[in-house]
């Protein structure tokens, strides 16, 4: 890509982020695409340490996601390995040898099994991974191990992102203080339905396997399955939840004990996935739409992300545009019931349309105003029921086709 991608608009600060009991790490330079800068993150956990995850949808995923998807029912942790620049995906066999490899040199370096091992890699798809050179820096980042580096390991397994994302949480189990934090990267290649997204969270509280996957899989539904940069599901998209069990806890599956879990889960997850949107290739606003009155909480989600995804509705955002039309053009298209004479939109909270045509005496002056701003707010009652849905995304500008038009050069 040629020269550096300006900060997002939309950028927030990493918050400070304590270190997790049981989660130690080290960043390396292996020099995979970037050059200058760390590309290679290494995790270790305590040999308590349970998984869940959550992957792509799309049907090529990369060799790592194949690989994780094999080895969680273990359910057992001992090792994180990201690299950035290399997606490591539609390279055959030679994907998997790189994964098998960077398997083996993780798990010979940690003193574990390979099936302990976690692998995610981000970045250009079909270009073969130069697996040595992770495998060559594996023992100085095994040396370099320490559990207050979160801040690097955001930084580590940027692709075309501007700025880290990570969150933290407290919550109580079982009597006692539990943490839960989680990096991420995203930028473009953003509709996870579970972009390039990636994902790890960790917590050191004591929570079995079986009980992390439900609760992981329901906070990525409410959160980075509902947001959207280009409607494009990557082949490498990963949410990994780790829980090293060092709290002191006493491991339980009784919902009621784990709400504040949930809770905090919930939260971290909402946070890292309203980054990735305000971190969107080329952004200038956040946008969120809400969608009621849908016949079914997942037709609301539908439409939400019909009127998200819509290049149409984007640019008008970009443009500051208050073209309500797109938006009743994109609800039409979502392919879910809808009433043109009982749908109504609103754009800062300004009514604009209701059944079917313009609101009578509507002054367009305060919509252009909240145009201007940052966070954009549409809201649509399609009259039909009671199913609700929120999704979220940004607009669509130039700087997108700059980015992706030189991605690889």
């Amino acid at each position: 890509m040629a020269g550096p991608i300006p900060i997002s608009p939309l950028a927030l600060p990493l918050p400070s982020l304590p270190p997790v009991a049981g989660v130690s790490m080290a960043v390396g330079q292996a020099g995979i695409r970037y050059q200058g800068r760390t590309d290679v993150l290494l995790m270790k956990f305590a040999e308590s340490t349970t998984v869940a995850g959550v992957f792509t949808k799309n049907l090529c995923p990369g060799a790592p996601v194949t690989w994780c998807r094999e080895i969680l029912p273990g359910g057992i942790a001992h090792g994180l390995v990201v690299n950035a620049g290399n997606a490591n995906v539609f390279n055959g066999v030679a994907g998997q040898r790189a994964v098998e490899a960077t398997a083996a040199a993780a798990a010979k370096t940690l003193g574990v099994s390979a099936g302990t091992i976690y692998l995610a890699s981000t970045g250009v798809i079909g270009e073969p991974l130069p697996a040595h050179k992770i495998v060559a820096i594996m023992d100085g980042l095994h040396a370099d191990l320490h559990p207050d580096r979160l801040a690097d390991a955001a930084r580590a397994i940027m692709t075309t992102d501007t700025f880290p994302k990570a969150a933290t949480r407290t919550a109580r189990l079982g009597g006692v203080d539990i943490a839960v934090t989680g990096i991420a990267k995203g930028s473009g290649m953003i509709a996870p339905d579970m972009a390039t997204m990636l994902s790890f969270i960790f917590t050191d509280a004591a929570i079995p396997a079986e009980v992390l996957q439900p609760m992981l899989a329901k906070a990525v539904d409410q959160s980075f399955n509902c947001i959207t940069i280009d409607s494009d599901t990557s082949t490498s998209d990963t949410v990994l939840l780790f829980a090293t069990g060092q709290a002191g806890n006493k491991p339980t599956d009784d919902p009621t004990a784990l709400a504040d879990f949930r809770r905090a889960l919930s939260e971290v997850l909402h946070d890292l996935a309203m980054m990735v949107v305000r971190d969107g290739e080329g952004a200038q606003k956040l946008v969120r739409i809400t969608v009621d009155g849908a016949v079914s909480n997942h037709s609301a989600k539908r439409i939400g992300m019909a009127i998200a995804n819509s290049p149409l509705v984007k640019t008008a955002i970009a443009g500051e545009d208050a073209n309500w039309g797109r938006i009743v053009m994109a609800v039409g298209k979502a392919g879910e019931p809808a009433d043109r004479d009982k749908l109504a939109i609103a754009v800062g909270g300004t009514w604009m349309a209701k059944a079917g045509g313009i609101v009578p005496g509507y002054d367009e002056t305060p919509v252009v105003a909240h145009m201007k701003g940052r966070e954009i707010e549409i809201d649509v009652d399609i009259g039909l029921g009671n199913g609700r849905a929120t999704v979220w995304t940004c607009d669509l500008t130039h700087g997108y086709i700059d980015i992706n038009g030189s991605y690889r050069s």
